[in-house]
This record gives C-alpha cells, sequence and structure tokens, in this order.
C-alpha cells in the first residue's frame, strides 16, 4: 500500500509544474495584450482630456511707464520726491527755475498790448487818410473851377498866359496828390484785412503775438512736472537742485501701480485655441503659493521677432523653420490684500481655452 500512494503522489507532484507551466503561456499574452489595452486606454483618455490649460512660463509682469522730461531746459529748483516714493496723479515731481519764463511771459504780454495799440492805430489812421483824400478832392474841386475860369479868361485877354499855366499845372498836380493820397488809404485798408472797422483780435499780426503769449504760457508751465499717474518714483537720485536740465533729457522714471498686466510669449502652436477673454491662472514666482485670477486681454498681430532689429531674412537659401512665439496681453484681477506686483517677476500663466479635444481633432 505504501508503495502505490508514493507513486500517486509522486504522479501529482511531476503533473503540478506542467499545469503551471501551462498556465502561465495562457497568462502571458492576456497580461501583455491586457498591458498595453490599458496604456491605450489610457492614453486616449489623458489625450482626450487634456489640451484644454496652456501652460506658459515665459512671461513677466509690466507696468506702465513714464520717463519724466520735460521739453524746456533749466536749472532744477526742487525735486520734492524721494526714491520709492508712492506719488499720486497731479502730485509735483520736479521743478525747474521759472524766473527766465516769466520774464519771456511778461515781455510777450508787453508786445502783445503793444500790437493791440498798434492795430488801433492803423484803424484811426486809416480814417485820418480818408479825411486826407476828401480834403484833396475839395481842393482838386477848387482847382478845377479855377482852370476853367482862366481857360474862359485868357482867350479874351483877361488873365495871362502864366496865370493859366499855373492853375493848370495846380490842377494837375492836385490831382495826382488825390490819387497818392486814395492809394495810401487802399494799403492801410489791405493792412486792415479789407475791413476798416475789423476786431484787432482777429488779425494775423495780433494772433502771432498771441501766439508768442501762448508759447511763453506753456513753457513757463512747463517747468513744474506733474505725476500723469499714480505710481513709484525710481532713479531719483540722478536729479539733484541745481544741476541744468536740457530740453527732453530723463530727469527719473515712474512706474505705475495702477496699470498693471502681464506679458505672456506663448509658442505659435500653442494658441490654437486662445482668444481674448479666457479666464487665466497667475502664479509669480516670488509668491508661489498666491494664485491671481485674470483673462486674455488682446493677443499681438505680430510674432515679437516683427519689430526686431534684426528680422530674419526667410527668403535665403539657408532658411530653417523655427517656432514663433507672439505676445499675449492678461490682465490680472488684484485686491488690496495681494503680494505686491513689480514690473519684470517672472510668471507662469495657465489660460482655460475651454477646448475639449475629439477624435476629429486626429484628422488632417
Amino acid at each position: 500500500m505504501s508503495q502505490v500512494v508514493s507513486a500517486g503522489t509522486t504522479r501529482r507532484v511531476a503533473e503540478t509544474p506542467v499545469r503551471s507551466h501551462s498556465l502561465r503561456r495562457t497568462l502571458r499574452p492576456i497580461l501583455m495584450l491586457g498591458g498595453i489595452a490599458v496604456v491605450a486606454v489610457g492614453a486616449g483618455l489623458y489625450w482626450l482630456t487634456g489640451g484644454r490649460v496652456v501652460s506658459i512660463d515665459d512671461a513677466y509682469v509690466r507696468a506702465a511707464k513714464e520717463v519724466i522730461a520735460t521739453d524746456v531746459s533749466g536749472l532744477v529748483a526742487e525735486v520734492p520726491v524721494r526714491e520709492g516714493q508712492r506719488v499720486a496723479k497731479g502730485d509735483v515731481l520736479l521743478r525747474l527755475d521759472s524766473r527766465q519764463f516769466q520774464i519771456a511771459l511778461a515781455g510777450a504780454r508787453a508786445n502783445l498790448n503793444g500790437m493791440v495799440s498798434t492795430l488801433e492805430a492803423m484803424k484811426l489812421d486809416h480814417q485820418r487818410m480818408l479825411r486826407d483824400a476828401q480834403v484833396k478832392a475839395a481842393q482838386v474841386e477848387a482847382d478845377q473851377a479855377s482852370y476853367e475860369r482862366y481857360a474862359n479868361l485868357v482867350k479874351s485877354g483877361g488873365v495871362t498866359r502864366a496865370d493859366y499855366d499855373t492853375a493848370r499845372f495846380l490842377l494837375a498836380a492836385d490831382r495826382q496828390g488825390l490819387e497818392a493820397l486814395k492809394v495810401q488809404a487802399g494799403v492801410q485798408l489791405a493792412r486792415l484785412g479789407g475791413s476798416p472797422n475789423v476786431d484787432v483780435t482777429t488779425m494775423a499780426d495780433y494772433l502771432q503775438a498771441k501766439a508768442r503769449v501762448d508759447e511763453a504760457q506753456r513753457q513757463l508751465d512747463h517747468t513744474v512736472i506733474y505725476a500723469p499717474f499714480a505710481g513709484i518714483a525710481t532713479q531719483v537720485d540722478s536729479v539733484q537742485p541745481g544741476m541744468y536740465l536740457a530740453a527732453a533729457t530723463a530727469a527719473f522714471g515712474l512706474v505705475s501701480t495702477e496699470r498693471l498686466w502681464i506679458e505672456a510669449n506663448p509658442k505659435e502652436t500653442e494658441l490654437t485655441h486662445v482668444k481674448p477673454g479666457d479666464p487665466v491662472d497667475v502664479v509669480v514666482d516670488t509668491y508661489p503659493s498666491h494664485v491671481w485670477k485674470g483673462r486674455v486681454e488682446s493677443i499681438s498681430p505680430n510674432s515679437g521677432s516683427e519689430f526686431s532689429v534684426l528680422p530674419a531674412q526667410n527668403t535665403s537659401g539657408n532658411w530653417v523653420k523655427v517656432v514663433q512665439r507672439i505676445p499675449v496681453r492678461i490682465l490680472v484681477e488684484r485686491d488690496k490684500a495681494d503680494p505686491e506686483l513689480r514690473t519684470g517677476m517672472s510668471v507662469t500663466a495657465d489660460i482655460d481655452t475651454g477646448h475639449h479635444r475629439t477624435l476629429r481633432d486626429l484628422l488632417p
């Protein structure tokens, strides 16, 4: 009996490795195909659910900047701001010595008043010329009467030939004098613009003098520079009282604290579904735990290389295609409790395009 049991046990032990080997041979292709199927399904699901958010790390904080300068030259009288000071719109940033401009304005105003007097005198002078012409016309009439009387008397010998010639020459001379007075009156009337009662404030000479007054006033006004917007003054120490500041020379800078935005530079291949109005999550490298909300304001009509100093020469024989970057402007919603954003900070912007991929996207 013991031998029989021993033999059966031996057969069962021998059959076990055979069955295990057969099972492994059966499961191996199933597992391999199943693994490939799982990976394919997972990849397909990832592809279908992906592509909605475009993440851009080539992005920076930008702000409106102003180079403080003026178009008049002069000595710096006062710089009432300091480096890093916050200023409100309309605050005084810089004053030039205004004395020379006040003197110029006073001279221009005096010239304007003198011009008004001169133009009014021209109107009165025109009236005088007209009266002189009237007096000369009466003289010509008298001369005409004397000439006609002498002409009748010289035939009968009532006057001498010399008296007759004198009357004739006097009449001719007074006629010429009358014509000269009429010409002078006409010239003066032309200077008055053709109207003897013209308003002198509409005449060219007055307007020129008034323009000089306005220019002098403008230059005086520009001796004081006001903040065009709320911001932070920077590089203020480059200007000190007493130094000469030439016209159009940069004094210092002003960076806006209100007009800020994000300038992102995604690849052109990432802009397929990006459009103005898309929501954006913004993370600044300086504050990695804080997320700002924003939206796409605009997409540039050109790539960044279009306005470069040395644009690409795509017509050359060694042309190489390079993926371009298109600037995108993003407006950021800010709250008083948010950390301070400074221009130039690096940003990561995630744009939610709202696009869901479909199998049609695989078709050419």
